[in-house]
């Protein structure tokens, strides 16, 4: 057993972590901004802490007395978010900069930094039948603006804290994860769940389309939450020293993804395109080939299935969400 933390406890994919390392039998401390309420996914068994990890002393506090770190924590959503909130984006660097310092005067013996395919070069993202991005494309250097040269910086802060320091660092560059108990609405949604909760509200409200950011034909791939946490787990107890890509090599454009959740949702929308709305690069994929040397594994849970599950969960929220919506008006009528 060891003692863990996973900073960003509250959100998405370190709500998931956190339960796989608390099924493991770790003593786990999750961190996260957020009101407890506001988490995602609390677990019983678990040291909850409400923190803001940009202040220096607050990551003292949260590394002291663990083992090992995962750094999950930011301020990031999807493209409708990043494209508009650079600088918010660009101050998530205090979070990694402090829980850097704070594993290193406090002796932790790994530490987990969750990047991003938005590190790299963008004029290797312009055409939508991608190849697939190599971990040495993020050089020469042209990040997505805001959030990516953020991700990029802290990669390298990693990479000098294990150099100058000895602090054991993994890194890895997650590529659109999507899953069940993660945001479909409020403006920080990623296309999966976005394109989700479009079909769910057509079918639930009788629309007859669907507004889709960009022409559609723009292309990515979509790795599922189970293929990231093995993922993560994985490289951080491997012997990979560089940062490296975590997503799926199973590239879809944005309208193949439609096709499909209109499949699962077995109701079909005339589709609207909307030019002007965020819709960040071209065409991104990963390019799987370091992964499978390392671990002789890649992501490889078919979008189809992942989907599936989302839609599903997604598609429960909505319909409590609207049920106690219903009650509200009721009493207010009252």
């Amino acid at each position: 057993m060891k003692e863990i933390i996973v900073a960003g406890a509250g959100g998405f994919i370190g709500g998931h972590l956190t339960k796989a390392l608390n099924a493991d039998g770790h003593k786990v401390r999750a961190v996260d901004i957020k009101p407890l309420n506001k988490w995602y996914q609390v677990h019983s068994g678990v040291d909850n802490m409400v923190l803001d990890l940009r202040i220096k002393e607050n990551c003292y506090q949260a590394v002291n007395g663990c083992n090992e770190v995962f750094n999950l924590a930011a301020d990031m959503g999807g493209m409708g978010f990043i494209e508009t909130h650079k600088a918010a984006c660009m101050l998530s660097v205090l979070i990694n900069t402090h829980m850097l310092m704070a594993a290193k005067d406090c002796g932790i013996d790994r530490f987990f930094y969750a990047s991003s395919a938005c590190v790299y070069n963008g004029e290797k993202q312009t055409d939508p039948n991608n190849p697939g991005l190599k971990e040495s494309d993020a050089y020469p250097a042209l990040a997505e603006d805001g959030y990516g040269w953020e991700k990029l910086f802290s990669e390298r802060m990693c990479r000098h804290f294990t150099e100058d320091f000895g602090l054991l660092t993994r890194v890895a560059r997650f590529h659109n994860v999507f899953g069940p108990f993660g945001t479909y609405d409020g403006g920080r949604e990623k296309a999966p769940a976005a394109i989700c909760r479009k079909v769910i509200e057509g079918k639930m409200l009788g629309r007859k389309d669907i507004v889709i950011w960009g022409d559609g034909h723009q292309t990515r791939s979509f790795m599922y939450i189970d293929d990231c946490i093995k993922g993560i787990l994985d490289i951080m107890y491997s012997t990979i020293t560089e940062p490296i890509n975590l997503g799926s090599s199973e590239m879809v454009s944005i309208n193949r993804l439609v096709d499909y959740v209109e499949e699962i949702a077995r109701y079909k929308l005339e589709r609207k395109y909307d030019l002007g709305a965020p819709k960040g690069v071209r065409g991104r994929n990963s390019e799987n080939t370091l992964i499978k040397q390392y671990l002789g594994w890649e992501p490889s849970i078919p979008l189809k299935d992942g989907l599936k599950k989302t839609y599903d969960w997604i598609s429960d929220e909505m319909i409590k969400s609207k049920g106690n919506n219903s009650k509200k008006a009721v009493f207010n009528e009252a």
